[in-house]
């Protein structure tokens, strides 16, 4: 699939984001993620019963949501599935071309709320190494190697 050469999240986008956003941040990442699992729900629901205008609400929400946070595969997933269900609607198709897009999705939802999850979180490591993990050997300061 061509989204996975997508990046997931583009963090200096993202940083810009955030700092516009300021201290709403945190509360309005936590509405992406309750919006995009009931969103991915009721696409998964619309693909079940092959329903393609079912599928163009919650995926172009999805889609916003998503660029919001600078999350580009996401949001090119998510695009698909609304373009894709836009015109097997004028068409009068089912959307079954779709079933592979729709099955990345939730998989793309997880990986894409754990980044956004991890970089959110102040305590988290910003460097290689991180608390309590012992970082490859450097000599110690004042120690001759």
């Amino acid at each position: 699939m061509l989204h996975q050469q997508t990046d997931l999240v583009n963090f200096s986008e993202l940083a810009r984001a955030r700092a516009e956003l300021g201290a709403a941040y945190l509360r309005i990442l936590s509405y992406f993620k309750e919006d995009g699992i009931k969103s991915i729900h009721e696409i998964e629901e619309a693909m079940r019963t092959r329903n393609a205008t079912a599928l163009v609400r919650p995926a172009h929400t999805l889609k916003g949501e998503s660029a919001q946070f600078s999350a580009h595969r996401l949001c090119a997933l998510a695009e698909t599935i609304e373009m894709t269900a836009r015109r097997c609607v004028e068409t009068h198709e089912a959307p079954d071309e779709l079933i592979e897009t729709v099955v990345a999705l939730r998989p793309c939802f997880s990986d894409t709320v754990a980044l956004l999850d991890r970089d959110a979180n102040p305590l988290a490591a910003r460097r290689p190494g991180g608390f309590g993990r012992r970082v490859a050997a450097q000599p110690s300061f004042g120690r001759a190697s």
